[in-house]
């Protein structure tokens, strides 16, 4: 059986935007981490024992390796304690982005008939193939979606009033 030839390099404004999407879905997990982390600390109340406090930090350690998909499994079971006013475009919206995830992630990318256009060559874990064919506009619209997202997730996050640095930023963000 012979592979097929490797595609050519994507044109640099696709290129861009896929990398833009993709650095978006980063921040996305920093913020759901860290809303994680102030909403399950919210969580312990005033005085916790030693057994609660113990199991927050194992957690805590935890997350640092989850998925996306868990990340948000676990913001949304925290974040039911919380009073979101929009909480099921929320979740609508972060499984939208989770499946965005790991199609641009994972996808082999061929060229398509279509100018400008780019068909991610992708088959998720139930045997579905994505059937449409990207475009620099679509991954922006997926980016512009990622860093709302963040941008709610944090205004939950600092609700609680627990907050600290972010992970390599001289200030703090806005």
């Amino acid at each position: 059986m012979t592979m097929p030839r490797a595609n050519n390099r994507l044109p640099t404004d696709f290129a861009a935007a896929l990398g833009h999407a993709v650095s978006g879905f980063g921040f996305l997990e920093e913020a759901l981490k860290r809303a994680i982390f102030s909403l399950s600390l919210e969580g312990l109340g005033k005085k916790p024992d030693d057994r609660a406090l113990a199991a927050f930090l194992q957690r805590m350690e935890e997350i640092g390796d989850d998925t996306m998909g868990t990340l948000i499994d676990q913001f949304l079971a925290q974040a039911g304690r919380a009073r979101i006013a929009d909480r099921k475009e929320l979740a609508a919206d972060l499984r939208r982005i989770r499946h965005s995830r790991n199609l641009l992630c994972h996808a082999s990318w061929k060229v398509s008939p279509r100018k400008d256009y780019w068909h991610p060559s992708f088959l998720n874990t139930r045997g579905e193939v994505y059937p449409d064919d990207l475009s620099v506009p679509d991954l922006d619209a997926i980016h512009d979606l990622t860093l709302a997202t963040a941008a709610r997730i944090i205004e939950i996050m600092r609700a609680t009033g627990i907050e600290g640095e972010w992970l390599g930023a001289s200030g703090a963000v806005e």
